[in-house]
């Protein structure tokens, strides 16, 4: 595969040859495959040719330590060969991990007991690797502060008064409301666990003291609709990956999608006879179907036939930066959607991204008097009650229902 982009068989012979000439070919190909420029996949060709040359030919049966590749990177002179080079070496390790040794890291004490948490947490309790994370975290940091306060003590000798210090010392680190609630449940949580699997004899989640938070005593944070149709008529769509963006922030303010189920989309989801959208794999664990709108349809439409790149995933949404692969994590689609934002010119709270919009669409349609259920349906709520922080900013609709205050003009 090395010859897509040499052709001299001199060339072809010296990145044949030296330490990592077996990978060579492979890693041509996997450079090929997922969509690497020809530019860049020569300039790292190029540096894992240089870097077979720095390797001793008896190495090409050995694995490569760690310190062979500091030393390889560090004798560049400047600082941007050193990047190209160390990212052509991370990329050889991805392809070809069994050339590489594997740095001996030191042993988690707590890896046992937090991998059988989190057994526990999605096989016992059906939860999804997302929410597991805030529980993991939790107990880590349970078990960090048993460390330096009790240290060398078994989980068997943790007390009420353990547990209480441990809690205190947690609520500290934050002043919000809810990260404060989320926390006293997974520690709760954490605590119960051990309990029910004979580590403590003891209930001690009941002495976890309860933090006070009224799921409705805030407005959601949202956007006034004008500012959300600023931002969409502000993507133009010019480039592929413009016209990407354009159909997320298009479906995410029609549909109300969460960021995983933007993510997860299928090419088979869409239902474009239909004009409808099956959404799967929700965090409700209930599918739903969804309306596709005109413009909406017609930004995914361009995006799929005109703007995609080739890829043999079925995920509509992919990375347009080599390699091409599916979104992998939150952090993607909601950098999407703040940009998108920003381009509107709009003044975004801390936090931005498809949360904000969807917040957003429902509260659009419950000034518009949509019912509740059918705001509900569209969003997923598996509760209405969930729904009803909406109602709030309904402020006329709830003047009208509002009763005479006693006394008063009639």
């Amino acid at each position: 595969m090395l010859e897509l982009y040499y052709k001299y068989p001199r060339v072809l012979r010296r990145l044949r040859g030296g330490g990592l000439g077996a990978e060579m070919d492979r890693i041509a190909a996997y450079l090929f495959e997922h969509g690497y420029k020809r530019g860049s996949a020569k300039v790292y060709l190029s540096r894992l040719g240089r870097f077979s040359d720095h390797m001793s030919r008896a190495a090409r049966a050995t694995p490569i330590e760690q310190a062979v590749v500091d030393r390889f990177v560090g004798g560049y002179p400047t600082e941007a060969p050193r990047i190209s080079a160390r990212t052509a070496i991370e990329l050889a390790r991805r392809i070809a991990p069994e050339r590489f040794s594997i740095p001996s890291a030191e042993p988690d004490p707590h890896g046992p007991l937090v991998d059988a948490y989190l057994d526990h947490l999605r096989r016992v309790r059906g939860l999804e690797p997302k929410t597991c994370e805030g529980r993991l975290l939790a107990a880590r940091r349970v078990l960090a502060w048993r460390d330096a306060h009790v240290p060398g003590q078994p989980l068997a000798m943790m007390t009420s008064e353990h547990v209480l210090a441990a809690v205190e010392h947690l609520l500290a680190l934050s002043s919000n409301p809810y990260t404060r609630t989320s926390t006293t449940s997974y520690v709760r949580a954490f605590l119960r666990f051990l309990h029910w699997s004979g580590l403590n004899g003891q209930d001690l989640a009941r002495y976890v003291p309860r933090t006070s938070c009224y799921r409705l005593a805030h407005l959601p944070p949202h956007l006034a609709w004008e500012d959300v149709r600023r931002a969409i008529d502000a993507a133009d769509g010019t480039t592929p990956a413009d016209a990407r963006d354009r159909a997320i922030l298009l479906l995410a303010a029609t549909t109300g999608l969460r960021n995983k189920e933007l993510r997860s989309l299928e090419l088979q989801d869409i239902h474009w006879r239909k004009a409808e959208v099956a959404v799967r794999r929700t965090k409700g664990k209930r599918d739903r179907v969804v309306p596709l709108l005109q413009e909406a349809g017609e930004a995914l439409a361009s995006y799929v036939l005109h703007a995609r790149p080739k890829s043999d995933s079925s995920r509509v949404f992919l990375m347009h930066i080599p390699p091409v692969r599916p979104m992998g994590n939150s952090s993607v689609i909601s950098r999407i959607v703040r940009s998108a934002l920003e381009r509107g010119g709009l003044q975004l709270p801390r936090v931005a991204g498809a949360h904000l919009v969807r917040h957003s669409l429902a509260t659009q349609l419950v000034r518009q008097r949509r019912p509740i259920n059918e705001v509900a349906d569209l969003l997923g709520h598996r509760s209405i009650d969930t729904t009803a922080i909406y109602v709030k900013v309904a402020v006329p609709q709830l003047a009208g229902v509002a009763l005479p205050f006693p006394g008063g003009a009639s």
